[in-house]
């Protein structure tokens, strides 16, 4: 019996021995392999991708990039999302049924507090921000009767529209699904150290070339225009998720001596009047953050809580003014151990 147990592990030596040299010439692989930049813009704002591999894959990041703009961006007047904010018979490509799907999703979860028929909203308060010029009750009103999430569908690979008015605005979640993109573009060539930044939208995955987490800045929201250099509320160490901050940073108003992010609610087509100045979220997927911190925004931060306690997938880092006008900070409490000590 003995004899044939010290042949049977025998054989095995082998196998082990294989799996030993095996495991450690990927580890020396994974540290000599070089770190990859990549660095372009998109979307109308800028991306940064550091990546470990032993080539450059500019080119087909690119294509991904693209693929979204073609799909998502309203200032591409080839777009998909054009041609449907114009009315025209337009046949969706996966791209655009992806982010449509998660949008309504969110959308119903968060009581509309996120929402892609937005456009026209946007577009009439956007004028009256800069020059402190308040659309007319009558032009709220005319707006409110046809915007809304449940007011568009898809049908047979289409949009349908309850009324031709409405028009798509993808902002507030496309961003987020192009990172998404790009990291799985990244793991089909094996890349299991990375990090995709697109205009602040952030999805990483293992280590950082000093094989450390990879650190992300929350910054403070601020008036200051003078300097390029954001303050930071805070670095958070983050790996294998994703991370997006809603925040109109150096745009707020003022009422009764208090101040307001420039947010406007899809429900009442004002602009928000709670305390809530920057919410960054860390979820699985950056498409994910990047909507959920827009509704959050929308929202305020006890509403927010009410949904992040149904959602243990997701985290948030707050800051709000209080009363005196100073900014406080509300978390998740398992960011504690995310918070970088310098």
């Amino acid at each position: 019996m003995s004899k044939r147990i010290s042949k049977h592990l025998y054989w095995k030596v082998p196998f082990l021995l294989f799996l030993i040299i095996g495991t450690v010439v990927i580890l020396r692989q994974n540290q000599t392999m070089p770190y990859q930049t990549d660095e372009g813009e998109i979307f109308g704002t800028f991306y940064h991708i550091t990546y470990q591999h032993d080539r450059k894959l500019s080119d087909e990041i690119r294509k991904v990039l693209q693929d979204v703009d073609m799909a998502m961006s309203p200032f591409n007047k080839s777009s998909i999302i054009t041609k449907v904010n114009n009315n025209e018979d337009i046949k969706l490509n996966d791209i655009f049924i992806d982010v449509f799907t998660l949008s309504q999703r969110i959308s119903a979860e968060t009581a509309g507090a996120f929402d892609i028929t937005v456009a026209p909203l946007v577009n009439a308060w956007g004028f009256g921000f800069r020059n402190d010029i308040s659309p007319t009750t009558s032009a709220l009103d005319s707006i409110r009767s046809f915007i809304g999430y449940e007011k568009v569908s898809i049908n047979h690979g289409r949009v349908k529209k309850d009324d031709n008015r409405i028009m798509l605005d993808c902002s507030a979640i496309a961003k987020g699904y192009a990172c998404d993109a790009v990291a799985k573009l990244l793991r089909n060539h094996d890349v299991r150290n990375f990090m995709v930044e697109i205009g602040g939208e952030v999805i990483t995955q293992g280590q950082n070339s000093k094989h450390n987490d990879w650190r992300i800045g929350v910054a403070v929201p601020t008036e200051e225009t003078s300097s390029d250099a954001e303050t930071l509320q805070t670095i958070l160490k983050v790996s294998n998720c994703a991370m997006a901050t809603s925040g109109n940073y150096r745009n707020f108003y003022y009422k009764d001596g208090k101040r307001y992010a420039h947010t406007i609610d899809p429900k009442t087509c004002l602009p928000v009047q709670h305390s809530l100045l920057s919410a960054t979220v860390l979820a699985p997927s950056c498409a994910m953050a990047d909507a959920y911190a827009t509704a959050f925004m929308v929202m305020g931060v006890e509403k927010a809580k009410d949904i992040l306690n149904k959602h243990s997938e997701l985290l948030a880092y707050f800051i709000y003014s209080n009363s005196n006008g100073e900014y406080e900070v509300w978390h998740s409490e398992k960011i504690n151990k995310m918070i970088a000590d310098d």
